[in-house]
């Protein structure tokens, strides 16, 4: 059956809806299993959502009781072609109530946004998915390849107890797919022309950085806290931390920031070949996005937890730190070597999660079906290539030989500081930007 995307244009008018709804499951994924909660009653949620307009999900736990996992498969017309998986993660981080001004898991919708944890990371894809999902079902619409939609649990620790384990013990899920579509990409970035107007460019995601969880050890000679002291762990991993916290790694472009860098240049008249000052410099020049962007010029090492002693005139045997390490594809030895080095002789180091970076090419057929889109609801719009400077699933995804792309569509204020919203406070979406990727996504999977 042949559809036209004007018959999907009421696809949008209950996604507000939805993705308040799912906002209110509190899916805090701590990093313990023991701590994390609500997911399964999420999955369930959105199962039962499916199962309305006559899919016939499977809901399954990933390697923990609660871990829930939702997969529905909606059959296209040429199943030769190879499925297109749609995935999206339904846990959150944790977010602190006090220091919110709505409460984070109300969902409240106020002054044109829905508010509250998982709100752009990542709820409001899960809602398009599951409105567009529910619309095509309930319309009687083959598309033209296998669609198959994916919840899955603990995106936000590594996907251990969710995609890599379904990677793993579940392949027959992915049966057929060849390409899929997740987080983080297909949203807006307003830039400005050299004749004083401005451009929309949607960012797809086709390149994330490598994520590598480090933790560093000290060893030192336990003792009194009044005496003088010269193999103080406590001391040892400090400095070791602040050497590498402060540290600033090679600049390294990879193809995906080389072709994005050029299409700044085109629309901006800005140069961006300099050296790394300069470079760094000229992309402070597009606002708020710059913290994103300026991480993918560089390997980062950032510290994020401390953990030593247990009494105030105890000094400790050990001391430990917990450093977040985002690295470039290609450059994984250079980069060991390096730390090794600031961090010295006195200090160990052990991966406590190692995930490979990834990085596909920005043509063929489904980057074409992605550009028609949003070009469908916003011509004047460019689709450009960029790469994450965090991770998502598809890492797990491409151990599969998945082909993978961050396509989650919103087209957003120029004035909004969207990096900040991820994992930040207040997080929150556009009403509006959510309408529209709705009618996106549902132009997209219906030519895809």
């Amino acid at each position: 059956m042949t559809v036209e995307t004007e018959d999907l244009n009421h696809s949008s008018d209950d996604v507000v809806a939805v993705v308040s709804r799912l906002i209110r499951f509190d899916t805090t994924n701590t990093g313990e299993p023991e701590t994390t909660q609500g997911e399964a009653d999420c999955a369930q949620w959105v199962a039962a959502q499916l199962a309305e307009v006559g899919y016939q999900p499977e809901y399954l736990e990933s390697g923990a009781p609660g871990r829930g996992n939702v997969f529905a498969r909606l059959k296209g017309a040429d199943s030769s072609r190879g499925a297109l998986l749609i995935h999206g993660h339904l846990d959150v981080v944790p977010a602190e109530p006090a220091d919110w001004s709505v409460h984070p898991f109300s969902g409240a919708v106020e002054n044109g946004y829905v508010w509250g944890r998982g709100a752009v990371d990542m709820k409001d894809m899960v809602g398009m998915m599951i409105v567009v999902a529910r619309q095509l079902k309930r319309a009687g619409i083959v598309p033209r390849r296998d669609l198959v939609f994916a919840f899955v649990a603990d995106e936000e620790h590594g996907g251990r107890y969710g995609a890599h384990w379904l990677v793993d013990n579940r392949p027959d899920l992915f049966d057929g797919v060849t390409e899929a579509i997740g987080e983080v990409g297909g949203f807006s970035l307003t830039v400005p022309r050299p004749d004083g107007g401005e451009r929309r460019l949607y960012l797809i995601e086709t390149a994330e950085k490598g994520l590598s969880w480090m933790r560093l050890t000290a060893r030192g000679v336990a003792g009194h806290g009044s005496m003088a002291h010269n193999q103080n762990a406590v001391t040892a991993v400090s400095e070791a931390v602040a050497r590498l916290g402060r540290h600033r790694f090679p600049l390294v472009r990879v193809d995906t920031v080389v072709q994005f860098l050029a299409a700044l240049s085109d629309e901006t008249g800005l140069t961006f070949d300099h050296d790394s000052a300069d470079l760094e410099g000229m992309i402070e020049k597009l606002g708020p996005m710059a913290r994103m962007l300026t991480a993918v010029l560089h390997d980062t090492a950032n510290p994020t937890m401390l953990k030593a002693g247990y009494k105030a005139n105890v000094i400790p045997a050990t001391a430990e730190a917990v450093i977040d390490c985002r690295i470039l594809p290609g450059r994984k030895a250079a980069f060991e070597a390096e730390v090794d080095q600031l961090i010295g002789p006195d200090v160990s180091r052990e991966w406590i999660r190692d995930l490979d970076p990834y990085e596909t090419t920005f043509d063929g057929d489904l980057v074409d079906a992605m550009n028609a889109a949003l070009l469908a609801l916003d011509p004047g719009a460019r689709t450009v290539p960029y790469m994450l400077s965090g991770g998502t699933d598809a890492k797990a995804f491409a151990r599969l030989g998945i082909r993978c792309f961050g396509f989650a569509p919103l087209r957003l204020p120029p004035d909004l500081d969207f990096s900040s919203l991820f994992h930040g406070v207040d997080e929150r979406v556009p009403v509006d930007a959510l309408r529209f990727g709705t009618d996106v996504l549902a132009h997209f999977l219906t030519h895809c």
